[in-house]
């Protein structure tokens, strides 16, 4: 059996997360509930200008601290060339490259392919919160088996709204979901995924959350403390609360990233169904 390539950009610039170990973790899973081969690098993009080359199958692009806006960084027209190369190969390759956009990434690749506005928040979102379905979004076989509302694990300084939807239509993008509804804030309601293309989903909150994982860590001293002292002590009670029911983050997990990569083995010859 053909062993599948996958890159993870790891777009974390060193600092200390979660999201890798639940990406790698998803990784394996995957490769065994499918019984496929996984050959995975990680390339460190933001701390190192580590990137990969068009010679992988499926591409991982983390979240992960900082500003979304124009940095000047080396890494950075380096990542975009090969967002952009990701784009143009599917364009006339039958064999497809997929992507998967996490949270920092979705804001960086929403800017370059200019669907709208990123723009840094009245205050940050985060907790574990609902995500609202558009009709496209009812479609969208990724987040198929998802009520309406789901939940994600959120956490952002910046968003994207005040879509260009011109530019959405040329790219054949679809708008998948919205941030919970706000009747009380006279603010536009942030994107929470865009399906780019047939084969690049994007995502601001993190698929990759691990329910159990998470809530382990929230329960640490150090965790707990830093919660409670930047988003008060409901804040962080509610988040325990939500993370321990498995019909919230854990179901989440279970649901996006495996099934974007079991239809990804399927466009790959690797399954004979999504």
């Amino acid at each position: 059996m053909k062993a599948i390539r996958i890159a993870i950009l790891d777009m974390y610039d060193n600092a200390r997360n979660e999201g890798m170990r639940c990406i790698r973790q998803l990784l394996a899973r995957s490769a065994e509930e499918n019984g496929a081969r996984f050959r995975v690098d990680t390339f460190n993009v933001r701390a190192e200008n580590e990137l990969p080359g068009l010679d992988y199958d499926i591409y991982v692009s983390s979240g992960g601290p900082g500003s979304p806006l124009p940095s000047g960084e080396l890494w950075e027209p380096r990542y975009f060339r090969l967002i952009d190369a990701i784009l143009a190969h599917n364009k006339t390759s039958e064999q497809k490259k997929h992507l998967l956009l996490i949270c920092h990434s979705f804001q960086l690749v929403s800017r370059h392919l200019g669907v709208g506005t990123i723009s840094r928040r009245k205050s940050t979102s985060f907790g574990v919160l609902p995500v609202h379905f558009t009709p496209a979004g009812k479609a969208e076989p990724t987040l198929r088996g998802l009520a309406d509302p789901f939940y994600v694990v959120d956490s952002r300084d910046y968003q994207l709204a005040d879509l260009n939807t011109r530019r959405i239509e040329e790219l054949g993008a679809k708008i998948l979901c919205l941030e919970k509804e706000r009747p009380h804030v006279p603010l536009a309601r942030a994107v929470m995924a865009i399906r780019f293309t047939p084969e690049v989903l994007g995502t601001q909150f993190h698929p990759e959350a691990d329910g159990e994982g998470m809530l382990r860590y929230m329960l640490t001293d150090e965790r707990k403390h830093q919660v409670i002292t930047t988003y008060g002590e409901a804040k962080y009670h509610e988040m325990v609360r939500l993370l321990a029911d498995p019909d919230t983050i854990e179901y989440t997990e279970s649901i996006i990233l495996p099934t974007f990569l079991r239809r990804a083995l399927a466009q790959l010859g690797q399954l004979t169904a999504a």
